[in-house]
Formats: C-alpha cells, sequence, structure tokens
C-alpha cells in the first residue's frame, strides 16, 4: 500500500531492546442498555460533522459522533485519562511487538452482524490503506500489521518494541471499530450508506441524520462495553451556524445542553444567569498558527525561496504575538497563554518559546522581531497570507485574528491579508497547499504528551505543512518506547526544545472544556473530563 515505506521510515532510529512492558487490563462488563429513565435530550453545537467515517475525519466534530456510535478496543472510564479494555475482555504485551487483544463473546452489531476479530483487522487495514488526508492514519505509525488466529483474538504486530502510546492510539480516532460487511475496504463510505446500514454498535444508534443540520440518536441495547448502558434513551444534536443562536436557545431552554462553542462573552453572561448551569471540565484544547513551509513567505516552492528567510518570518511572528492579550481581550481568560507544543498539566509540558522569543517572558517584543529579519537580509515589511475558520473555532476567531494582524502589523514588520473560509472547506484546502499560513486548534486524541507531538512533527504529520526533521523525528518515536517515565520526559522536554527553534507552528493560547445546561440536566461534570470526549450516555434530564 502507498502508506507502508512512510511508516517503514517513521520506525528508522528508534532505540530497541527495551524490556517488554505488559499491560493487562481487566475490561468492566458493561450491562447491556436497558430503558434509560431520563426525558429526551436536545444538544446544540457549532461544531461541523466531516464524514462518519472515521477513516476520513480527524476533527473534533466528526470524532464527537464517532465517539457515541461505534465501539472501541480501549476507552477511558467517566472521570479518568487511563485507558481500560472497551469491547475487549483483556489487553496486554504478549511480545515486545505484539499486543494481544481478547474479546468479549458475542458481541453484535446493531444491523445483527457478528463482530468478531475480522472486523477490528478490517477497520485498521482501511486505514491504512485508504490514508486519507483529512484522516487519522497517521497515528497508527507504529502498526505494521494485525492477525486474528480466532473470532475474538487481535495481534497487532508493531514496528517499535515497547509502545507506551498504542494502548492510547487504540482508543483515539484512528480507533473505532467498523462493520467490515457496511464499509468499503478501499475507499471513504458515505454518511447516508453508514447510517442506512446501521452498522453501530456503541452506545448509541443513528436513528435519522440531516448533514449538519440535526442528528437523532437511540441508545443501543446490545452495547457491551466499558461505559454501561446510557441515561437517556433518545437524544437529539442540533447543529448552530452561529452561536449566538445558541447562547439564545440554550437560555431560553429550546435546548437543553450547549457544547462547543459559545464565545468567551457568552459564557460569561450566562454565569450570572438562573436558568442554566455551566461547567467547566480540565482542559486540553490548544489553538495555533500553522505555517506551510512550502508556501508561506520566502517558502520552498515560492520564487524567492530562501530558508533562512523563512524562518526568521516564522521567529518575527514569534516574536510579535502577545498571548496575554489574546487571552484576557478576546476570550476573557477561558483561555490562558500557551508557550509551547504540550499544555501544561501534562507531564513532560515546557515554556520552550518563552525564552526563546519576545521579550524573553512571553511578551512582544518589535526589536527583537526587527533584528530577526534584518539579520536574514529582509528590509521590506513582508506581505503574510493567513488564514482561519469562521465556523469551526467558535465566534472568537474572527476577533482573534483580527487582533493578531493588528499585533503583526502595528510592528511596521508585515501586512497580513486576513482571509476566513468554512470549515467543510477549510479542511481541505489547508491540506492541499492553499493557506501559506492558518489556523488550527487541537483537541487531543487521547491525555498524554505524545498526542501534541506525533500528530504535528513526525515526518509524514496530520498537518501536512510539509515540515520534516529526521532528528525530531527519531526522538518522538524513541519517546513513544521508552519505558523508564523520567528517562520519557526527558525527551519529551527535547523535543520541545528543538521544535520551537524550528517553529513549525506558533502555539498561542490553552482552553478549559465548558459546556452550558439546563438547571435539570445532570451528567455534564462526569463526561468533561480528562479523557477530553463528551459521551452523551452520561447526561440525563429531570
Amino acid at each position: 500500500m502507498a502508506f507502508e515505506p512512510t511508516r517503514r521510515r517513521r520506525a528508522v532510529g528508534v532505540t530497541a531492546g527495551l524490556a517488554a512492558a505488559a499491560l493487562v487490563l481487566a475490561g468492566c462488563s458493561g450491562t447491556p442498555a436497558e430503558d434509560a429513565g431520563s426525558a429526551p435530550l436536545t444538544i446544540g453545537t457549532t461544531d461541523k460533522v466531516t464524514t462518519l467515517d472515521p477513516a476520513g475525519s480527524y476533527d473534533n466534530g466528526s470524532f464527537a459522533v464517532q465517539n457515541q456510535v461505534f465501539p472501541f478496543l480501549m476507552n477511558t472510564p467517566y472521570g479518568s485519562p487511563d485507558v481500560e479494555p472497551d469491547i475487549a475482555e483483556s489487553a496486554e504485551f504478549t511480545a515486545p511487538t505484539q499486543y494481544t487483544v481478547t474479546l468479549k463473546p458475542d458481541l453484535v452489531w446493531a444491523n445483527g452482524n457478528d463482530l468478531t476479530s475480522s472486523d477490528v483487522k478490517f477497520s485498521f487495514d482501511r486505514q491504512l490503506a485508504i490514508a486519507a488526508d483529512n484522516g487519522p492514519s497517521s497515528l497508527l505509525y507504529n502498526l505494521e500489521s494485525v492477525d486474528t488466529p480466532d473470532d475474538t483474538t487481535v495481534v497487532f504486530n508493531l514496528i517499535a518494541p515497547d509502545d507506551q502510546i498504542f494502548p492510547q492510539i487504540l482508543s483515539s480516532p484512528a480507533g473505532p471499530i467498523v462493520d467490515e460487511e457496511s464499509f468499503s475496504a478501499t475507499e471513504l463510505t458515505s454518511d447516508d450508506d453508514i447510517v442506512e446500514a446501521n452498522a453501530f454498535a456503541g452506545q448509541y444508534v443513528i436513528t435519522s441524520y440531516d448533514f449538519n443540520n440535526l442528528i437523532g440518536y437511540k441508545a443501543n441495547p446490545d452495547y457491551a462495553g466499558l461505559l454501561g448502558p446510557a441515561k437517556t434513551d433518545v437524544v437529539n444534536v442540533k447543529y448552530f451556524a452561529d452561536s449566538s443562536n445558541l447562547k439564545l436557545e440554550v437560555q431560553e431552554g429550546g435546548i437543553d445542553v450547549a457544547f462547543r462553542s459559545l464565545s468567551a462573552t457568552d459564557i460569561e453572561d450566562l454565569r450570572g444567569n438562573d436558568n442554566v448551569q455551566v461547567v467547566d471540565g480540565p482542559g486540553g484544547e490548544i489553538r495555533y498558527i500553522t505555517f506551510n513551509f512550502d508556501t508561506q513567505p520566502f517558502g520552498a516552492t515560492t520564487a524567492d525561496a530562501d530558508p533562512a528567510k523563512s524562518l526568521a518570518v516564522r521567529q518575527a511572528v514569534a516574536d510579535l504575538v502577545d498571548r496575554e492579550e489574546l487571552a484576557d481581550q478576546v476570550y476573557k481568560g477561558t483561555y490562558t497563554p500557551l508557550y509551547s507544543y504540550v499544555p501544561a498539566g501534562l507531564t513532560g509540558a515546557t515554556e520552550s518559546l518563552k525564552g526563546l522569543y519576545g521579550d524573553g517572558n512571553g511578551a512582544p517584543d518589535v526589536d527583537k522581531a526587527t533584528a530577526t529579519l534584518t539579520a536574514a537580509g529582509i528590509t521590506e515589511p513582508v506581505e503574510l497570507n493567513l488564514q482561519y475558520s469562521n465556523d469551526h473555532y467558535g465566534p472568537s476567531s474572527g476577533d482573534e485574528y483580527a487582533l493578531i494582524k493588528d499585533q503583526l502589523e502595528s510592528s511596521g514588520l508585515f501586512t497580513v491579508n486576513l482571509q476566513t473560509t468554512e470549515w467543510v472547506q477549510y479542511s481541505k484546502d489547508r491540506s492541499s497547499d492553499v493557506y501559506p499560513a492558518y489556523q488550527l486548534g487541537w483537541f487531543p486524541d487521547y491525555s498524554d504528551a505524545d498526542n501534541y507531538l506525533t500528530p504535528f512533527f513526525l515526518t509524514e504529520n496530520f498537518l501536512k505543512n510539509h515540515y520534516e526533521d529526521q532528528e525530531v523525528n527519531d526522538l518522538i518515536l524513541q519517546q513513544a518506547v521508552t519505558v523508564d517515565p523520567d528517562a520519557r520526559t526527558a525527551l519529551i522536554e527535547e523535543i520541545q526544545d528543538k521544535v520551537a527553534a524550528q517553529l513549525s507552528t506558533v502555539p498561542l493560547l490553552q482552553g478549559a472544556q465548558v459546556a452550558v445546561t439546563g438547571t435539570t440536566v445532570t451528567g455534564a461534570s462526569d463526561t468533561l473530563d480528562a479523557s477530553f470526549k463528551f459521551r452523551y450516555a452520561a447526561l440525563a434530564k429531570g
């Protein structure tokens, strides 16, 4: 397959020979869903779905749906960031490069098809075969092949031994299991075909589907996983084009829950409204500017390509952005400044950019940016085309990027052409070299520093921004198989230092999870946990 040479190249240079780390996890046996007692719930969001097919999407809006309806081998119980078997009975390293999962017996899809190890192998094989530009297949960089000795046994053959991350990856967007009788092995399957096939085995099934308008869910009585039965039988999710309408609906009781994304001003206002509850959860979301190393000013495919000048442009941007101003003025403290790639609170997080750029203490420094550009031979204002999404990262994105434009232009060193595109088109354009510099956010797949490094900075990465550095690539692979916690932390810190010097992206902000619910809704605090997965099955009303 086309992806195979890439995967093998990534494994070069990985430190091997470490002792095998066994991870045997006794799965909690989920009771099949009974008639859920809660009244029907309506959830509102401005997040958009790209596709229901797990091989074709790597965004929060799509994963929010997939989490409800597809089964996982490993998952995170409510209130914990640590993975445990979901539809599996056990999972363990049976050899340094073999991770063996045993499925629970008698699993079925909602359409009546048997759910066996063959479906598991099919799911991971198709991820690698399709390798969609906007899909999560890059997370499977260490997967060599999948064997199925019998209907309930799955053996993942890994390239590098002792992979400390692989159990987490099985709970990530690369991990949903799909029905091999309903999905294509070689191309993405349409949303309509998935819904028509009733190809679900999660806590819910989809009963009606109007793309990015309304999705109807019903509790799945055959779900036999870690999380147990849903508390609410019927859930409807309504998609809003405008967050102001989302706020209006939740405060007036038109919807029961608003999750992703209200503006910081709206959240601040709703905290004083007795008709709703504002529920806060731990933050793992980050915001950053991505540079396309080919098409950015002085990038590799531009007429005046110059690696030293292109680096100087990125460094000058890092010298000029004022994160405190963005956090306070735009986000009213719901986001905080971020000075590295791994957010504060996770093991290995540093502030690698703080000492390198600006005034050395987190504030901007025009003189330093001027000196950086001058030393590289740039004497005229740099024209920077900067793109952001007007509907995916919340209504404050416009204010955020207008302020970034002002911060850069007020220095006299940049002329910023600010442009915006709706997410469905944006997600295609940004991976096709259309945008020289652009907004992205990241909502983690699992609670480990690796998830802020592997998808972005491996040679073949999710950003597809043409950044590659073999030393960084190998260090990322090495930390993933380093068993000693202190040694692994040191590698994570080293990776951040090296990427900070190269600036594939410029980190800006770190934010919290916030949901707004009606006063009779319970369970939001249970699912706003460090797993960063919003599970509808935890919610109930009345």
